[in-house]
């Protein structure tokens, strides 16, 4: 059974940092590509982030740029999300994903996390 689980949300102070985690089973992470997407309350689903298979490419939405950084350990079948400087309007669920390609839109994306929540308190 295909399964991805989120960890490391938590609540945080404007300018802090999070490291969220996406452990994936086998056959959810081998040859996909990953990504982040998050929803705000009274929100609809947002793109954050994705990371390839190999983890030499990835893409980020120009609202995290600079901020969020991407990363996997294929050997662990685990993706990261180092958050930093942290903005209330960064609160929301954290959602992965992975599919062979992941469009912005969610196109793409054949399994999905639960979420883990992250509240940035101004």
């Amino acid at each position: 059974q295909v399964q991805l689980v989120e960890s490391g949300g938590g609540l945080v102070q404007a300018g802090g940092s999070l490291r969220l985690s996406c452990a994936a089973s086998e056959r959810a992470f081998s040859s996909d590509a990953m990504g982040w997407f998050r929803q705000a309350p009274g929100k609809e689903r947002e793109f954050v982030t994705r990371i390839s298979w190999s983890g030499r490419s990835s893409y980020y939405a120009d609202s995290v740029k600079g901020r969020f950084t991407i990363s996997r350990d294929n050997a662990k079948n685990t993706v990261y999300l180092l958050m930093t400087s942290l903005k209330p309007e960064d609160t929301a669920v954290y959602h992965c994903a992975a599919g062979q390609f992941i469009a912005t839109n969610g196109n793409g994306v054949n399994y999905w996390g639960k979420g883990t929540l992250v509240t940035v308190s101004s």
